[in-house]
Order: structure tokens, then sequence, then C-alpha cells
């Protein structure tokens, strides 16, 4: 695991037994092949942001859905989603615990829910990085439950027609390998995402060209208050349509992708930098000379 600065070393990796397979009955909280599961399992999820709302219509179709926020209309919103609204103690026991909060919020929620949490739980958490969160989590929640990390690459704008066909990133961890497999095949079958499996150090260094450098272009374009322009191009219209897709992502989305990855600063800086290289004067090439009288090119000599 890639150790980032202000990550620290987790003194249960160097102690600790390799982590045994969840004792769920037969193959975990996501039971049987092909993305099937046997009965409704129970999904506790913590955080009903616009990433956590936006993903309820989908959970409830396949589990017993429980929701915690503390958001003042919970229940309003629990209600609409046919879900019930718990307090973050009893979210935290279902079968599978689903931690759709902040990266920032990550270390104080997963210390929160650690008591709580089910021997043999799958707990799955879908931020915008893989390395720190998952270092995090490995650190601090027990060795009882199996921990698996997703990212996925769409959000309530970019999903709001349906995510089938959309891309999910899903990180294994060491010793979590086999509960990853009955996530990928849960998202792929059931929801109908396109699964990539990745490791988070490969996650986080493809997300420093995909989001980091895409947000920054956004958010630098949305910064400067463009005007209502009428003659534009098709061109002109992609780069306006990338900056509003992320024009209501949060500003703690923001930092996460574009602070807390740990590869985007060098993205950033190599960007910047051939952004200066292109207004940079270049030397017109020369002119190829002409053939000399009487003499063909070798063009015209391979012809002849």
């Amino acid at each position: 695991m890639l150790q980032t600065p202000g990550t620290k070393t987790s003194r249960r990796r160097e102690t600790s037994p390799p982590r045994k397979i969840s004792p769920h009955p037969k193959t975990g909280p996501l039971r049987g092949t092909g993305g099937r599961c046997a009965g409704r399992r129970t999904l506790g999820l913590i955080g009903a942001g616009a990433f956590g709302a936006f993903c309820l219509p989908y959970l409830s179709r396949h589990f017993d859905v429980t929701v915690s926020d503390p958001r003042p209309d919970l229940a309003d919103l629990a209600l609409s989603h046919g879900v019930k609204a718990e307090s973050l103690a009893e979210t935290a026991s279902r079968d599978i615990v689903l931690l759709a909060v902040p990266w920032r919020a990550l270390e104080e929620v997963a210390g929160t829910i650690a008591p709580h949490l089910t021997p043999g739980a799958l707990v799955i958490e879908c931020c915008s990085i893989k390395v720190k969160p998952l270092d995090v989590l490995r650190e601090t929640l027990p060795d009882s439950v199996d921990i698996v990390g997703t990212h996925p690459l769409f959000g309530p704008q970019s999903g709001r027609n349906g995510v089938a066909g959309l891309n999910i990133a899903v990180c294994a961890v060491a010793g979590h390998a086999r509960a990853a497999s009955r996530v990928a095949r849960f998202l792929g079958t059931r929801l109908g995402l396109t699964v990539k499996l990745t490791s988070p150090e490969d996650h986080d260094r493809q997300m420093a060209y995909v989001q980091g450098l895409t947000h920054f272009l956004a958010r630098s374009i949305s910064a400067m208050d463009l005007p209502a322009l009428d003659l534009t191009t098709s061109t002109w219209g992609h780069l306006k349509r990338m900056a509003e897709t992320v024009g209501d992502d949060s500003d703690e989305l923001y930092r996460t992708i574009a602070v807390d990855n740990p590869f985007t600063q060098e993205v950033r800086d190599r960007f910047l930098a051939a952004a200066q290289t292109t207004l940079a004067p270049t030397a017109l090439r020369p002119r190829r000379p002409a053939p000399a009288a009487g003499r063909r090119s070798s063009a015209a000599s391979r012809q002849g």
C-alpha cells in the first residue's frame, strides 16, 4: 500500500494474521453467483447527501435499507423512498454498510461505527480517492468485517437518466479479494454497471487525470464568469458542457479530487507547464530545397 504524507502506518498490518473470509453463510452479505442475492439482505446507508440520496432508489430495490444522516429532512427523504431512518449505531449494525460520506469525515465516522458493526459485515466506501480512505478503514475497523473500495464514476447529474452502462471502479483490499469479487458481480449483474477492477494506487493515478485535471479546468472556466456568446463552435459547446457537468459538485468533493489525491499536483503542474509552452514562439520549419536542375526527386526516380 502506498504511504502518503499524513497517512499513519498501521501496526495491525504488521502484527495481525491474514484476514479471514467473512463468516456469513455461503459467501457473505452479497451471496450467490452472478450477482444474485439469496433473499433480502439488510443495508445501512450512512450519508444521505447528494450522492447518498441518489443511490436510495437503486439500493431499495435489492435490500432492506436503513439510512442515517444529520439532515433535518431525513425522515421525509426515507419515507419517499420506502426506507427507514435510524440512528448511526442502528444503521451500522446491518449486513452491509455503505459509507457515502466525504473523505475528510471518513475517519471520524469509521471510528464511531466500529463498535456497532456486526462480525462478518461488509463495509463499502465510495470516496473519489482510494489510497487514503482504504488505509483509514483498515486501521480503524475491526478485523471481523470485510472492506471494499468503490468509486462510481458518475453522479446525480451524469446518472440522471439511469446508471446502466456507466463505469464504477472496485478496489480490493488485501485479504478481501472475494468480497470485492462479490460486490463487482452484484454491481455488474444487478445494476448493469460497467465494473473496472483496479488497485487503490492505480485508481488514484488515473483519477489525477480523469477527475483532477478535468475538474481543475472546469472550475477555472466557471471562475472566469464568461459572457453569453452567440458565435460559438461545437468545440466551445463541449467545453461549456464539461464545466456545467461538474458545476453542481460540492467544494468538499472538489478538494478531495484536487487536493487530497496524492497524484493530482504533479498532473496539474504538467498541465500548467504545457500551457506555457503553447504560448512560446515557435520557429518556422525550414522549407525543403527544390531539386537541382537536371535531377529528379527520389520519388520521381522511383516512379520512373
